[in-house]
């Protein structure tokens, strides 16, 4: 579709500083590189990638091996930081193309925003009087063009009492904004290890799946899901309509 703009959300892969590093019992960079050849399998080649959130797992070292994956994308990779990335060290390691780490870029009619939730010393997250005033401007100077927000915590409840504890902190204040823009079409997350679509006065919120382990949906406390490790594909449609599925990487066997 020559009019719209496709995109392929990978989030949570929890990297290590070594190969084998594994969280929940789950390697995870062979998880990611799974994921990443199920999606060149199955999908037409996106126009952009949107890593939304925990590239590593409180490891640094983790960002080479992100660098090394991705360096060679012939698309950009836009990347946003999760409760457990390490920001310092996200900008220094993914200084240059094709990455970009927050921002915003336009294609295709559309406005794609990267917002930072990051929280020193918290697996919940917050944007702040400085992440808010600057979703507002870019909302505000760019009426004309379609919204989706991209985020790592959530800004609906999960119906899950452990989950929705260590969500967005200022979730009220982030729905409050959007609701004064009707351009906001959607709202993508990532933090939950599981899948989400609903509509809201209009917005569709997603939440995805992780490249590794899965949590449970609306469980009471932390129990891992048995899914394997899964990814977003999106197109961003002229209209402002958003087409969407949630795939799980069962296998990448013929």
């Amino acid at each position: 579709m020559a009019n719209s703009l496709r995109l392929l959300q990978l989030s949570d892969p929890h990297l290590f500083g070594t190969a084998t590093g594994e969280l929940r019992g789950v390697a995870t960079l062979p998880a990611l590189k799974t994921t990443m050849a199920h999606a060149a399998r199955y999908f037409r080649a996106p126009d952009a990638l949107l890593l939304t959130g925990d590239l590593v797992q409180d490891d640094p070292g983790g960002y080479a091996l992100l660098r090394a994956t991705f360096e060679s994308s012939p698309v950009p990779v836009y990347c946003l930081p999760g409760n457990h990335d390490i920001p310092a060290a996200m900008h220094a390691t993914l200084d240059a193309a094709p990455f970009q780490v927050g921002g915003q870029f336009i294609a295709a009619g559309w406005l794609v925003i990267m917002l930072d939730t990051w929280k020193a010393n918290s697996a919940g997250g917050r944007l702040g009087e400085e992440e808010l005033a600057r979703l507002e401007a870019l909302l505000a100077g760019h009426p004309q063009l379609h919204a989706l927000i991209c985020l790592h915590h959530h800004p609906l409840d999960m119906e899950s009492r452990w989950l929705d504890k260590v969500g967005l902190d200022d979730a009220a204040e982030f729905l409050s904004l959007i609701r004064r823009f009707p351009q906001v079409r959607g709202v993508l997350w990532g933090h939950v290890h599981q899948s989400l679509d609903r509509f809201v006065e209009g917005v569709r919120f997603m939440a995805s799946p992780a490249t590794c382990a899965q949590f449970l949906p609306r469980s009471t406390d932390f129990v891992l899901d048995r899914r394997p490790p899964g990814y977003r594909v999106l197109e961003l449609l002229a209209d402002g309509s958003i087409a969407t599925e949630v795939v799980w990487a069962e296998s990448t066997a013929a």
